[in-house]
């Protein structure tokens, strides 16, 4: 059975530990070469040698190594980072029309992004120095040219794959990657980390939009993105959601035939995120363009794709891409945890959305509070009157700068309302919109310096994966590790009112529906109550009882109403939105109807936006 072994050399600590997992390894006590250290002084284990007795995992102090054993189906790696590192085995192809990527993250979604536009090239396994690998193995080598005659080969003559049968590539995947390599084909990417623009390009928006508008569609593109304000600023001037809807507007308007997005969404709200997800659907069905999206916001994932590839595996050790399957039928099998064609299984539960859940309480008063009013400069926010109950979870829902933020700062009492306001009797537990830590700190020092409840704290540390990073700095973690630090941090403390605001923000589809049961567990298991802020129209339907809705002008005034019945409160929001949703019979997911559908026209006519039926 083929083996991978994995080291995190963020943790490992190397001579500080006397290099146990080489001492412990019942292969190097017989004489063979299973751990080895190079000439940096990182050990190395040949997942040749390994025998899998899993002692090295066990017994090291920091938690760096795993190691794995995968089906002998699985095959060669179309890409690998380097020794005892992630490798991503298969990979998506272009459909007419949209494709969606779905998976959790660090599964190889995006490393097969940067494989498709050339950012990463194919080295099948080959890694350190024996990057050029044997004639043929290498792509863009002058090696490999020899040997194909310019062509990408299907396997080298002389492998251990070719030999058993096994392609290393399929016969699209080489005609995909001759286009590319011969510049037949023109990619055009939008890349997850937006927040690295400002580094890469500090100019003004306009001159940078103007420098890659190849459609002369920039005109558009303003109106459509609604950046008239944002060009006269320069990059480092934008919010997130600025660089987010800037970076969107940068791939659109450019020349090609195949358009990448890495997570359009992210910073987004939710009217603004069906504007981009319209945007790129007509790439495809106007223009006649292939698109490939990753997004993690089921609701615009499912609206969006036309064809969807599984991601599965171990994240940060390896990904596997499933083959591709209809939109419907991928999601469901996603959340199944079961492949039908492959006959695999990756996950041992089912993931299942409780159509029935979230009926209003008829529990006590825990929360009332008055009107408020907060006036800045440039921006007024008011309120109404309103109460939560116990056991009871209230979702946020608005545009961006509408004061939702605002609000459960001044519940928190992080910021003090001009009038009105909560007498401070309760306390109360906050994540913030924005996380960021200072100093050398670990995750586990900042966890052991608070009272946590050791209960919720370990269940919410097992389901939200942060056994590995208790040696972490909090400085160096990545947006999401940084999200579920903060997460858990939030539900281990005893409180009264808990406040989130944003909690689906860098978290996949599985971590995001985690973080619904967790809190629903808490809430509803003693007298306490919650506001959840967020953009994800599913994780909002999967985890309140009852809504809220803001309105306004984004950055110039914003009102809210009381807390209202979830039907009523999402018909409300959905219409005013041009949009509407039913749930998916097998799975009970909200899904999104397709614009001026059947489904769509039926409830636009009954005045049924939100529909609690499947369909």
């Amino acid at each position: 059975m083929p083996r991978i072994a994995i080291i995190d050399r963020n943790k490992c600590t190397r001579e500080k530990c006397g290099y146990l997992c080489m001492k412990l390894c019942p292969g190097v006590r017989m004489g063979d070469d299973t751990v080895t250290i190079d000439a940096e002084g990182w050990p190395v284990i040949s997942e040749v040698l390994c025998t899998g007795c899993g002692i090295c995992p066990k017994r090291c102090p920091v938690d760096a190594i795993k190691i794995i054993n995968t089906p002998a189906e699985v095959g060669t790696p179309i890409f690998q980072y380097g020794v005892n590192t992630f490798r991503l085995y298969g990979l998506p192809l272009p459909q007419k029309g949209v494709v969606g990527l779905i998976g959790k993250n660090g599964i190889g979604k995006t490393t097969a992004l940067q494989l498709l536009t050339a950012a990463l090239k194919p080295n099948f396994g080959i890694v350190g120095s024996e990057a050029k690998g044997p004639e043929g193995l290498s792509w863009g080598t002058e090696n490999a040219a020899k040997k194909s005659r310019g062509r990408i080969p299907l396997a080298d003559e002389k492998s251990e794959d070719a030999k058993s049968g096994k392609k290393i590539l399929g016969i699209q995947e080489r005609q995909y990657f001759e286009a590319l390599s011969g510049k037949k084909i023109k990619v055009a990417l939008k890349p997850q980390n937006v927040d690295r623009i400002p580094a890469a390009f500090g100019g003004k928006v306009e001159t940078l939009l103007k420098k890659l508008d190849e459609r002369e569609a920039l005109d558009e593109a303003v109106g459509l993105f609604e950046l008239e304000h944002a060009l006269g600023k320069t990059t480092k001037e934008l919010s997130g959601g600025e660089l987010q809807r800037v970076a969107v507007a940068a791939c659109y308007i450019k020349d090609a035939d195949i358009y990448y997005f890495d997570e359009p969404a992210s910073y987004l709200d939710i009217e603004q995120r069906l504007i981009v997800a319209k945007a790129i659907r007509g790439l495809a069905e106007k223009h006649g363009k292939k698109v490939i999206v990753i997004e993690h916001d089921m609701a615009l994932f499912d609206y969006l794709s036309d064809y969807v590839y599984v991601f599965y595996g171990e994240e940060n050790t390896y990904g596997v891409c499933s083959g591709v399957k209809a939109t419907r039928n991928g999601v469901n099998e996603y959340l199944d945890g079961y492949l039908k064609d492959e006959n695999v299984r990756f996950r041992e539960n089912e993931i299942r959305f409780d159509a029935g859940a979230g009926g209003e309480r008829k529990s006590r008063e825990k929360l009332a509070y008055p009107s408020m009013k907060k006036r800045y400069p440039k921006f007024s926010f008011e309120c109404e009157a309103g109460s939560i109950r116990e056991g009871e979870i209230v979702g946020v829902v608005g545009r961006n700068a509408t004061g939702k933020s605002l609000f459960v700062k001044m519940l928190a009492g992080v910021v003090k309302p001009d009038s009105g306001g909560t007498d401070g009797a309760l306390k109360v537990s906050y994540k913030p919109q924005y996380i960021s830590y200072e100093g050398e700190e670990k995750v586990g020092e900042l966890f052991s310096r608070h009272k946590l409840n050791s209960a919720v704290f370990e269940e919410a540390r097992r389901r939200l994966e942060l056994s590995g990073l208790q040696e972490k700095r909090l400085d160096q973690l990545s947006g999401g590790e940084l999200q579920r630090v903060a997460i858990t941090l939030a539900l281990s403390q005893e409180a009264d009112l808990y406040l989130f605001d944003e909690p689906s923000a860098y978290l996949d589809i599985e971590q995001r529906l985690h973080f619904s049961h967790l809190l629903h567990s808490i809430i509803e298991s003693g007298e306490k109550a919650a506001f959840v802020v967020d953009h994800d129209i599913a994780l909002v339907d999967a985890v309140a009882t009852r809504l809220m809705v803001f309105e306004g002008t984004g950055g110039q005034t914003g009102r809210a109403g009381c807390p209202k019945g979830k039907k009523d409160g999402l018909n409300g929001f959905l219409k005013m939105l041009g949009i509407t949703m039913r749930r998916d019979k097998d799975s009970g997911r909200p899904r999104i109807n397709k614009p001026d559908s059947a489904l769509d026209r039926e409830q636009k006519e009954s005045g049924e936006h939100y529909s609690g039926k499947a369909g």
